[in-house]
């Protein structure tokens, strides 16, 4: 596992590497907003607290990493390759003709993608099914599910919630990536979603709320104690982080990213010393 430091490093790798796939993608476009509010939330998870390994890719006593909100791939893509489950060929045809790493992530089509993303909703119901699986069967596994708070407007994510306090899943873990924003606007303005923690509360699970650019704070918040409950971390995050024509601007929800402003985004990017994110 990395240190702190260590984590914040790759999450600007990664940062940079998402606007490099972005920018090679051309006119095809790709899902920048919601994948640069989720780069520390998957640099702490896969650098600094999940029992994965790239050298042994089905060992059975894995964690179980599955991506609801699927628009998040250029993180979730570079957090792959940091940790040597991609090589840099392959990350490389992001979106090419004939590659495998396409716009929603294909379960199988490299180590690592435990989960075909793309249906919202659906995650947080799988990972219960395994977390539950592992329990039944003595395992010391734990299964994260990221999701977006657009997402959380599913009905099935909450039938999941019920399901999982039932049965005590308590080494379930969803991490919310709490940006505010969806492709249409506000989830406010939206679906009226607000209150996140009280909700996960009711519906008896753990609640911790924090920073999702802090990177301590998130591992800190992954190995927190629960009380036999499910966990439920909210990151307060923002969408298109570090790249200030893109924060919280729901137009780069997916969008082309020219030459000049490729250039200007990674600019920014390599100028951030990094201290939020410590």
């Amino acid at each position: 596992m990395m240190q702190k430091e260590q984590v914040v490093e790759m999450a600007k790798r990664m940062r940079l590497k998402a606007l490099d796939l972005a920018y090679a993608a051309g006119k095809t476009g790709a899902h920048l907003g919601g994948a640069l509010s989720a780069v520390e939330i998957l640099a702490a998870l896969y650098g600094g607290v999940a029992r994965v390994d790239a050298k042994d890719p089905g060992k059975e006593e894995r964690d179980r990493i599955l991506i609801g909100k699927a628009h998040c791939v250029l993180a979730y893509y570079t957090a792959l390759y940091e940790i040597g489950y991609l090589t840099e060929e392959e990350l490389n045809m992001f979106e090419q003709d004939g590659a495998f790493l396409t716009g929603h992530p294909q379960k199988d089509v490299c180590r690592g993608i435990e989960y075909a993303g793309g249906s919202l909703g659906m995650a947080l119901s799988v990972g219960a099914g395994m977390a539950l699986h592992a329990k039944r069967r003595a395992k010391e596994q734990r299964v994260y599910v990221l999701l977006g708070d657009g997402e959380c407007e599913e009905g099935a994510v909450w039938e999941s919630m019920l399901f999982a306090s039932k049965y005590r899943l308590d080494n379930l873990i969803a991490i919310i990536d709490r940006n505010h924003l969806q492709s249409d606007g506000s989830t406010l303005a939206v679906a009226g979603l607000d209150r996140l923690s009280e909700k996960a509360e009711a519906f008896g699970w753990k609640a911790v709320c924090v920073d999702g650019h802090d990177v301590g704070q998130l591992m800190e918040a992954y190995c927190a104690g629960t009380d036999g409950r499910p966990l439920a971390v909210i990151a307060d995050t923002v969408k298109g982080k570090g790249v200030s024509f893109m924060e919280n601007d729901p137009s780069w929800h997916h969008a082309e990213l020219n030459e000049e402003l490729y250039r200007k985004a990674r600019r920014e990017v390599e100028e951030e010393d990094g201290a939020c994110r410590r």
